[in-house]
């Protein structure tokens, strides 16, 4: 019998995250229609201040922490666009003016769901992180890699002004989140976002 049961586990696992994956595209797909006169504005207001290019792309570690692109709306200097720590407050000297307002809305991340598109990101998931924090990471940190990483999270909703992302608190909201994952948990921490961004609460 531990076949069989083995067997239905694994189907019913893996009909699960495709459910998800179905549901992930769908709704990045009609969000980003939705945000595409937005995303026009800001290029259009990153190219007037700063000129080309206005996306900001980085490599960042996905599940199995495989790595990938991600994508973000530049807000930083061109000079200033480069693998390292990024920005930790709303006054530092490599943001730009227009970069302040993006990052404000959190406009800046709306490319991602492109990233959920493609598969690299779910909706919901921790935060990807550079592959250069990940070295500092304590073993039992990796474990957030487990999961497709998300455009939003625990750590996004509650601590994301307060605690770094590499830090174990952070960490350990990823792994809270992991063993509790549902879509109703799924649906507040999406719902609970919205509100902090229509309020400008925790970005900078």
């Amino acid at each position: 019998m531990a076949q069989p049961v083995a067997s239905l586990t694994y189907k019913h696992v893996h009909a699960r995250r495709r459910a998800r994956r179905l549901f992930d595209a769908s709704a990045a797909g009609i969000a980003l229609l939705i945000a595409l006169p937005i995303l026009a504005i800001a290029c259009a207001a990153i190219l007037i201040e700063d000129g080309g290019p206005v996306l900001f792309t980085q490599q960042r570690a996905g599940r199995f922490e495989r790595l990938f692109t991600i994508y973000k709306l530049r807000t930083m200097c061109l000079k200033d666009c480069i693998d390292g720590p990024t920005p930790s407050n709303s006054s530092d000297p490599r943001i730009t003016r227009v970069g302040r307002i993006l990052r404000k809305t959190s406009i800046d991340e709306l490319p991602q769901l492109v990233n959920v598109i493609l598969g690299n990101m779910s909706l919901v998931g921790p935060r990807p992180e550079m592959p250069l924090m990940i070295e500092r990471y304590e073993h039992w940190q990796h474990m957030r890699h487990l999961v497709t990483p998300g455009l939003t999270c625990i750590w996004q909703t509650s601590s994301r002004s307060q605690i770094p992302l590499h830090r174990p608190e952070a960490t350990a909201l990823d792994l809270d989140y992991i063993r509790n994952a549902s879509p109703k948990l799924d649906g507040a921490l999406i719902a609970q976002t919205i509100v902090s961004v229509l309020r400008f609460k925790g970005a900078y």
